[in-house]
């Protein structure tokens, strides 16, 4: 497994910058190249007779818009550096549906952490969306990280399939790790198979344990995060679970509150 291709959402927030200095550093780190991705639907008019009125809002918001691309991309080139082959793509679009339709060429897709909606900056893509509609892994990024060491990884395993495809994702990352912790919570742990997945990626050269966690129902992700922070670790490898319903995008517990509040990386795969 290889990494050859990194697209990177970005946006006007302060956390941008941040996201485009980490996902250059691992473009330099797996020799891949790194594509900048940004953008923003223009809001509707509104009702009204007047065509004149309704032609100035909207030149007046495209060339909002235009600014806050020129800006967002100036940042992106500004911090990924010119050692690495870079791209930039922007469209006036819903930055969710741009996103997924451009993650087609990438391998991997790295994206800013949820935050509420009232306090969206109206480019962040929601990394829930793209999770389950892109068909990639997705990097989830908290903010205020700008590097990601990897060299300490919890896999946070549950026997399904979306966690396999994680785990296949996360290989990359594995292969150089200096330890890897599969991870399993709940009632349930140990009849997870959390040691025949610590054999696998022993069998690609990494150094496992298998940890079983106790931890409540409604616990697993606090669980998993406090372990994680014990053992020095930097990144949480898991499935991204979750189904559609009403156009509406609804994950179990444990998706949901490492999307809201994780303050480690996670690298998720639906």
């Amino acid at each position: 497994m290889s990494i050859a291709s990194i697209m990177v959402a970005l946006d006007t927030g302060e956390a941008a910058t941040r996201r485009v200095r980490l996902a250059a550093d691992l473009a330099r780190r797996f020799e891949a190249s790194l594509t900048g991705v940004a953008a923003r639907k223009l809001p509707p008019n509104g009702p009204t007779a007047d065509i004149a009125a309704v032609q100035a809002f909207y030149d007046e918001e495209q060339a909002g818009l235009a600014e806050d691309l020129a800006e967002v991309e100036e940042d992106f080139r500004a911090n990924a550096g010119t050692d690495i082959r870079t791209s930039w793509r922007q469209a006036e679009a819903a930055p969710e549906v741009f996103l997924v339709r451009q993650a087609r060429g990438a391998d991997l897709i790295v994206a800013g952490r949820d935050i509420p909606r009232e306090e969206r900056n109206a480019m962040v893509p929601d990394p829930g969306t793209v999770l389950m509609e892109a068909g990639r892994p997705v990097l989830v990024v908290p903010p205020g990280v700008e590097r990601l060491h990897a060299a300490r990884i919890v896999v946070a395993w549950k026997d399904a399939p979306e966690a396999r495809r994680a785990v296949t994702a996360a290989l990359p990352f594995v292969a150089r790790a200096d330890k890897v912790f599969v991870a399993t919570a709940g009632r349930d742990a140990r009849f997870e198979g959390a040691e025949e997945v610590s054999d696998l990626l022993c069998r690609h050269g990494a150094h496992v344990t298998t940890n079983l966690l106790d931890a409540p129902a409604g616990e697993v992700a606090d669980a998993i995060l406090r372990f994680a922070t014990r053992e020095d670790a930097d990144l949480v490898v898991m499935g991204g679970y979750g189904h559609s319903r009403l156009r509406e995008w609804l994950f179990g517990g444990v998706t949901r509150d490492m999307l809201r509040t994780s303050p480690l990386c996670c690298l998720m795969s639906h």
